[in-house]
């Protein structure tokens, strides 16, 4: 198969078997999408939707979050990993919310990314998934499967998304890679992955990936 072949197998394959596809962070506007995101950094979206509702009850919007101390911030968000870092972020971007976007979240890149804490993932994911703007996000299962797919070079994911977003239509992209991340937690994960039950690696797979599957099963 052609990259080409392959783009589109993966995409009718995936619409199959996710026709609806959930957005993994619990969330209620822009705002409240965008601390998730920056939360779940080096955390998983299962502790971050189990430590978001207390954050949320006392400050949902940049206004009530900046009358919050940063140490209280912390405390409730100690769950995640690197409360320090994230405390002081949510803190300053809410304050720079409000100086320079009248307190609203930008539907904009490069402004999303003038804020602490918020790199170019965190921007992506929000003006694609609050904003509907096209953009594809590259997490740590997006990354591992366009390797396995034999569709990028895996070395980083700024060449993933690179390769991602010349390869599959712009049209399908908010889409898209939502339902890949699921396909990777479900079907192609990094550990326990079998291969019999993941169709689109067993069919398109780097030929290399599958050797060496292959090969591991034997010796077990």
């Amino acid at each position: 198969m052609t990259k080409k072949e392959k783009a589109a197998f993966i995409i009718s394959t995936l619409e199959e078997i996710y026709p609806q596809v959930p957005v993994p962070l619990e969330h209620s506007d822009p705002y409240t999408l965008l601390i998730a995101v920056l939360l779940s950094a080096q955390s998983t979206d299962v502790r971050v939707n189990q430590t978001t509702p207390e954050l949320f009850s006392k400050a949902d919007n940049p206004k009530a979050m900046v009358k919050l101390e940063v140490s209280e911030i912390r405390e409730i968000i100690k769950p995640v990993g690197l409360s320090p870092t994230k405390a002081r972020a949510i803190h300053r971007l809410s304050e720079l919310l409000l100086e320079r976007h009248q307190g609203e979240v930008p539907a904009d890149l490069e402004a999303l990314e003038a804020l602490p804490g918020v790199g170019h993932k965190t921007a992506s994911v929000v003006i694609s998934q609050a904003f509907g703007v096209p953009a594809f996000p590259v997490d740590t299962h997006i990354h591992r499967l366009m390797y396995r797919w034999g569709l990028s070079t895996g070395k980083n994911v700024v060449q993933t998304e690179k390769d991602a977003r010349r390869l599959f239509p712009e049209s399908f992209w908010n889409k898209l890679h939502l339902q890949i991340i699921w396909y990777g937690r479900e079907y192609c994960p990094a550990r326990g992955w079998d291969l019999e039950k993941d169709v689109i690696t067993r069919t398109i797979g780097r030929r290399s990936v599958l050797r060496e599957y292959r090969a591991k099963k034997k010796t077990r």
